[in-house]
């Protein structure tokens, strides 16, 4: 009797908590009310089937407990029982499949009048591209990416060359205006999913995946990654802005297209006062700001601001000041440092980027 009291507490706890639970979702910003729809249907048919069940089981076991001289009869086979539950589980994985399949398949399906997105995933931040006046994006593959083509844009694609391309955190959307998003990742599995808009979806390398939306609320909503993708996951965050459309095109007209990008960045290479630009973009290439912060904030890795002249023990039990030197040697052979995951991998560097990044981190000094 002791179990079957314990199952109905159970029960009746688990109905009150989810009455009673200040654990709601979070209000919607988007068209995917759907989303929410289907959740519900998903948690009622789950719920009734949790509550019929377990209380079949208090019942069967406060109805057939243990008497004296009472003896269960045997029934090794009942067709009707059988067909009655085949039928009613099927009834009820139709009933928790069909709406979602329905949902799904409007989900991929973008209207024609969609706006087109790109999202860029790269342990541990985000990309963003649009396409440019001629309205399509150019081509892009992994060898493409370096210091100054973060996002692996074809050179010799020309519809790509008025590509505007965007390598913070930040994204500003129209309110009102459905988006088309297509998402690639440039090293391991991602996910980008922002709560408010119910709209997320997996991100395979070697694969370019989609969904739509349309932001229905001026504000700023957070984005995050969904997926686990290493040790600075948590830290994969991101913001997007939703907005009128008169301030969304003011802000994507302060945007720089991909060939101003990579004409600056050319025009930086060959003036050796800007060698601290061009080891910033080679931090934005490489991925390094995913784990260092350059405000002091924390991070995966230590901060970059007022680095150079620290002194960091290692976790050999050795110290070390920090100068140029023992930036260049860790750089490219990275040890383990106290307190800190040993998660950074040796980095691939021609002299003169090595000599551009450990430029920039010295100008983090003070």
């Amino acid at each position: 009797m002791a179990i079957a009291i314990a199952l109905f507490v159970i029960v009746v706890g688990s109905v009150l908590f989810h009455v009673l639970t200040p654990w709601w979702v979070t209000p919607i910003a988007s068209n995917w009310s759907k989303m929410d729809h289907t959740l519900a249907i998903t948690v009622i048919i789950c719920g009734i089937f949790f509550v019929v069940i377990n209380l079949f089981v208090v019942y069967t076991l406060w109805r057939f407990r243990h008497r004296e001289g009472a003896r269960a009869a045997y029934e090794p086979e009942n067709h009707k029982l059988e067909r009655w539950l085949i039928g009613i589980t099927t009834v009820g994985i139709v009933a928790l499949l069909a709406p979602g399949l329905v949902v799904y398949a409007d989900y991929v399906t973008p209207p024609d009048n969609a706006m087109v997105l790109e999202v860029v995933g790269q342990q541990w931040q985000w990309r963003f591209r649009f396409p440019g006046e001629d309205g399509k994006l150019g081509g892009s593959d992994a060898r493409f990416v370096k210091a100054d083509n973060p996002l692996g844009l074809d050179p010799a694609d020309k519809a790509g060359q008025d590509d505007i391309v965007v390598l913070g955190n930040e994204v500003h959307l129209p309110v009102n205006k459905p988006v088309k998003v297509l998402l690639r990742s440039h090293d391991a599995l991602h996910d980008f999913y922002v709560p408010h808009f119910r709209a997320r979806m997996n991100i395979v390398p070697g694969m370019v995946s989609s969904f739509w939306f349309t932001p229905t609320q001026v504000g700023k909503f957070e984005s995050m990654c969904a997926q686990l993708c290493g040790v600075g996951h948590p830290n994969m965050r991101g913001l997007v802005v939703v907005e009128e459309p008169a301030g969304y095109q003011a802000w994507l007209a302060r945007q720089t297209t991909f060939q101003q990008s990579v004409a600056a960045a050319r025009r930086g290479e060959g003036e050796a006062g800007n060698l601290v630009g061009r080891g910033q973009m080679l931090a934005q290439s490489k991925g390094c700001v995913a784990c260092h912060s350059v405000d002091g904030s924390k991070s995966v890795g230590p901060t970059w601001k007022d680095l150079l002249g620290k002194t960091e023990h290692l976790e050999d039990g050795t110290s070390a000041v920090v100068d140029e030197a023992f930036l260049a040697r860790f750089i490219r052979d990275p040890k383990p440092i106290k307190g800190f995951p040993p998660v950074m991998p040796k980095m691939e560097l021609s002299d003169d980027e090595l000599a551009a990044l450990v430029a920039y981190i010295k100008s983090l000094k003070g």
